[in-house]
């Protein structure tokens, strides 16, 4: 379901971006190939791709990652870290200049969409992405992607109301037309 023309970049306004490359066949579906820069001391929050598998290859800098419950590790150029679907993991640049990886999703799913919104807000918005914004992408790809740093009752109380009243005001109309959540049945 690309809508877009490879390759095309996603900028965050405060120090990440993803340059996706192109899409290709994978295993699990279409991969979406990508490139992508963080800034010093900044990286995703904790999260969770329900049906995707990640992998980032350092191309220069320095790397941090984290599961859950295990210590954090590192890597430099050259290392690859994966993270399979359904982990939760957080990965930051650990080092002095910006960190530079190669790498992919697979399937590539709705996470052009998701990241291409979330970071639009954030840069639209000064470095956070508005609240509204956030409860409605995160309940409608609900499926797909968490975020383990959101409190569940936030995700699951707040979030729903936030999200009516964000329609009741007319909040989302920039969303008209997003892509249907992926829904997959266990294996």
């Amino acid at each position: 379901m690309a809508s877009h023309t490879y390759p095309h970049t996603i900028d965050n306004g405060v120090g990440e971006r993803i340059t996706f490359l192109r899409r290709v066949p994978g295993k699990l579906g279409e991969r979406i190939e990508v490139e992508n820069v963080v800034g010093r001391g900044t990286g995703p929050p904790m999260h969770i791709h329900h049906y995707q598998d990640e992998a980032l290859t350092v191309v220069e800098g320095r790397i941090g990652y984290q599961r859950p419950g295990e210590e954090p590790k590192f890597g430099g150029p050259g290392d690859t870290v994966v993270f399979v679907a359904g982990e939760a993991h957080k990965f930051w640049n650990a080092g002095d200049g910006d960190l530079r990886c190669t790498g992919y999703v697979e399937p590539a799913d709705n996470i052009e969409f998701f990241l291409g919104a979330l970071y639009d807000s954030t840069r639209r918005n000064g470095g956070r992405p508005d609240l509204f914004e956030v409860a409605w992408l995160i309940r409608r790809y609900r499926t797909e992607f968490s975020m383990v740093e959101i409190p569940a009752m936030v995700q699951q109380v707040v979030f729903p109301i936030q999200v009516l009243i964000g329609t009741l005001l007319g909040r989302y109309r920039r969303y008209a037309g997003a892509p249907e959540p992926i829904r997959r049945s266990p294996d």
